[in-house]
């Protein structure tokens, strides 16, 4: 049984791309590489537990310091260039080693409305 919680019933954590200690909360934040269905994408976790959100880092309106990009919904988790591209750079490549086309399709119900 995986040490992770209130995931999707189809996701299985495969490794941890990257974590630290929110500044805010203290909490642990850590971001995964995860099988969700048929592809691999990045999901959150603080505390152990999932958080849902996109895939993928999406960029900030209006960066600030330097975060550049986000993930999560609550909490929205800023993320540095570096942080994004070590990100982008493991769940892009997992899905190409499995010759996996990856389908982003968060957020798209919501602009549909």
């Amino acid at each position: 049984m995986s040490e992770y919680t209130e995931m999707p019933a189809d996701m299985e954590v495969q490794e941890v791309i990257l974590d630290r200690v929110l500044q805010n909360t203290g909490a642990l934040l850590e971001i995964c590489l995860v099988k969700h269905g048929k592809q691999y994408e990045a999901a959150i976790f603080v505390d152990k537990k999932y958080k849902p959100g996109p895939p993928l880092p999406r960029p900030l309106e209006s960066p600030s310091g330097q975060a550049t990009h986000w993930m999560g919904v609550r909490p929205k988790v800023g993320l540095s260039q570096e942080e994004t591209e070590k990100i982008i750079y493991e769940v892009q490549g997992v899905n190409a080693l499995h010759r996996i086309t990856m389908k982003d399709t968060w957020g798209s119900l919501l602009d549909a409305v």
